[in-house]
C-alpha cells in the first residue's frame, strides 16, 4: 500500500515565529526529520559543551520519531553539521551511547551554521508499517 506525504508534529514555532518547515516528512516507508540544533527550555542553546549540545539534539530527534511511531533503530542515514573540527571526538562519544549498535550511515563536515550553535543534525529512518 503506498501511503501519501505525511506531516509529522506541529508547526514549529521559534521565538513567536512560525517556520516554513516540517519537524518531519514520512513519504511511505521512510521518515525525513529536519536538521536539529539543540534547544532547552524553548529556546536555542547557544552555550553547553558539544556533549551537551549533541544530547539536546538527539533527544529532540528521539522525540520526533516517536510522534511517527518510530526511534533510532530505524535511522538508516544520518547527517552531521558541526562549527569545529575539534568538536568531532566529543560529538562522536555521544552519538555512539545513542546509536551502540548497528549505526546508520553517516557524514559529517565542518561549516558555518545559520544560528549560533556547535551541532545540527538530520536523519532519515526506514520505518515500514
Amino acid at each position: 500500500m503506498v501511503r501519501e506525504k505525511e506531516i509529522i508534529g506541529g508547526d514549529l514555532i521559534i521565538n513567536g515565529r512560525k517556520l516554513t518547515l516540517s519537524k518531519a516528512i514520512r513519504a511511505g516507508d521512510m521518515i525525513y526529520v529536519t536538521g536539529q540544533v539543540p534547544f532547552s527550555d524553548g529556546a536555542i542553546m547557544t552555550d553547553g559543551t558539544i556533549e551537551d549540545q549533541t544530547r539536546a539534539v538527539l533527544n529532540q530527534t528521539q522525540e520526533i520519531l516517536a510522534e511517527a511511531g518510530c526511534d533510532l533503530s530505524k535511522v538508516v542515514k544520518a547527517m552531521v553539521w558541526l562549527r569545529e573540527r575539534s568538536d568531532f571526538p566529543g560529538f562522536n562519544e555521544v552519538y555512539g551511547e545513542y546509536f551502540p549498535n548497528d549505526p546508520p550511515a553517516r557524514s559529517a563536515v565542518i561549516s558555518e551554521l545559520l544560528v549560533d550553535v556547535r551541532v545540527e543534525v538530520e536523519v532519515v529512518a526506514y520505518d515500514p508499517k
